[in-house]
Parts: structure tokens; sequence; C-alpha cells
């Protein structure tokens, strides 16, 4: 887990580079008054969708239409290509069990003992550990124990006590107790879209997490306001005590899309959409 991350911290003491290089945006420059997204706009942008959209409702027309007089004209059930009943998921599609429904100190536990078990189980450690609940220092031993290995909580105390900082939680804004100021929102959550198995063997695992995180304060005055940041985590874990623990993590920018014309929201409807939505429990 290297401590420059932006969700975790673990081998250096960059935090506070990290922080914000994840929660840099670009910086738009109008080419008119009154519109201050025209100079990121292109030209073309309108008709672009347009023609997009007409090209979309032809396509689907089209399938809708094979799927109709798909296996024949006597409406009979499609013929079999030998591959098997089942179509085959696409490689974006969602796949996998329900989510546990077991929780060890608010945070889903039990995970089953096989690939998507690992995934699922890396997927909600990505989210607890983007939480704010490491900012505080009781809740972040707290997690580090459940999360990790013995032996790979134990190495990681000391470096986590240090990253988080009394310097580092004012720079965000927080006082020494990782509490923001009256009428204030921080911000940080980890958001998973997707998991990827990239080892995997009977008692150990190595599960990437792609994820967009939102990091910042929200309120009045704010010097850090809201970004989003996209990242993948990548964990190495191990089959222990009948469940997936964390032995190292590690993190690396992207891969991020092109940003869109989306207005950015203010303060308080930032405030108020962390307080109305709710994080979600993942299964692969």
């Amino acid at each position: 887990m290297s401590l420059g991350d932006e969700h975790g911290f673990g081998d250096s003491a960059r935090a506070d580079d990290e922080y914000y290089d994840g929660g840099r945006t670009r910086t738009r420059l109008p080419d008119r008054p009154g519109d201050p997204y025209g100079g990121a706009r292109r030209g073309s942008r309108s008709s672009s969708r347009g023609l997009i959209t007409v090209v979309a409702v032809v396509v689907l027309l089209i399938g809708a239409i094979a799927f109709a007089n798909r296996g024949g004209g006597d409406g009979g059930p499609a013929a079999s290509d030998g591959a098997g009943d089942k179509p085959k998921a696409a490689a974006t599609a969602a796949t996998g069990r329900k989510p546990v429904t077991t929780k060890t100190a608010g945070i889903p536990s039990g995970f089953p003992h096989d690939e998507q078990g690992a995934q699922s189980a890396a997927a909600n450690y990505a989210v607890a550990l983007g939480s704010t609940g490491m900012f505080d220092k009781t809740s972040r031993h707290s997690l580090l124990n459940l999360l990790y290995t013995p032996e790979a909580a134990a190495k990681l105390q000391g470096p986590m006590d240090q990253a988080y900082s009394t310097g580092f939680l004012a720079k965000m804004g927080l006082d020494a107790n990782g509490k923001a100021p009256s009428g204030s929102t921080f911000v940080s959550r980890v958001t998973p879209l997707g998991t990827t198995v990239q080892q995997y063997g009977d008692s150990a695992a190595r599960i990437a997490v792609w994820y967009v995180g939102l990091i910042g304060m929200s309120g009045e005055g704010s010097t850090d306001p809201v970004t989003a940041s996209w990242k993948t985590w990548t964990f190495d874990l191990q089959w222990a005590g009948n469940d997936w623990k964390i032995v190292a993590d590690s993190q690396k920018d992207g891969p991020a899309p092109v940003p869109g014309d989306d207005r950015a929201a203010t303060s308080d409807e930032i405030s108020k959409a962390i307080e109305e939505y709710g994080g979600f429990t993942y299964a692969r």
C-alpha cells in the first residue's frame, strides 16, 4: 500500500502530494462571455450528438428486427450453435453472486473461498480503506486489524499514523481527530467500477480494483473542493481465518475517461448528495 496513494497509504510518506495530484482538474478557459465551459467545447458537438443519436436509433431498430425474427420465420426457438444453452456474457457485463450478508464492525466479511469471493472482498476492502474512517486514528487501527493479516497490520500501523499526521489532516481542513469544521462536510469515498483476477490460488490471490474516488471538503470557504480521481488498486490477498485478508496493496493512476461537460455542483449540492446517497456492498 503506497503512502502516496489517494485513498490508501503504505510505502513512503508522500500523502500530501498524491491527494492533490490525484485531485487536480483541468481549467477550462471561456472563449466567449457567459459560457465558462466554452473554451473546451467543440463547435460541431451538437451536430455530432445528433448524428450519434440517429445512428443509435437505427442500430436499435435493426437489433429489434433481428430479435423478432430469430430462429426463422416460424416463431420457434433459435437454433443452437453447439456452444451451449447459456449465452456468453460480454467482458463488461456484471457477473457473480449476491453480496455477502455477514458483517464485522460494519464491514462485509465471510467471503467465499473462490475467485469471486476474492474479487468481492477486494472491492469491499477498497471501499472501507477509501472512507473517512481512515482519517480517525481509532477507526483506522480497527480497519487495519480487520482487513489485513496480523503481520501486515502490525507493520502498517506506524507508517499509517505518520501519514495521517496532524499537519496532513490540517491541509485537508480537518482537526487533529480527523473531524471537519462545523458547517462543512469532509468527503472521502471510493466507488469500484470493476475487478479483475491477476493471480489466483487456493491460499492466495491478486485482485485489481478499478475505481473512481471522491476527496475534499464541501462547505463555504473551502480551499480544497471535492474532486474525482480514477485509479486502480491492486490487493494481494491471503486466505486466513476463514476469510480473505490483505497482505499487501498498491495503487496506480487511471485508466481515466475524458472529462465531460457536466456542470460542477455547488458545495451544498455535494453535501446533500453525500448525506442522501449511501455506499454499496459489492459482489462480483
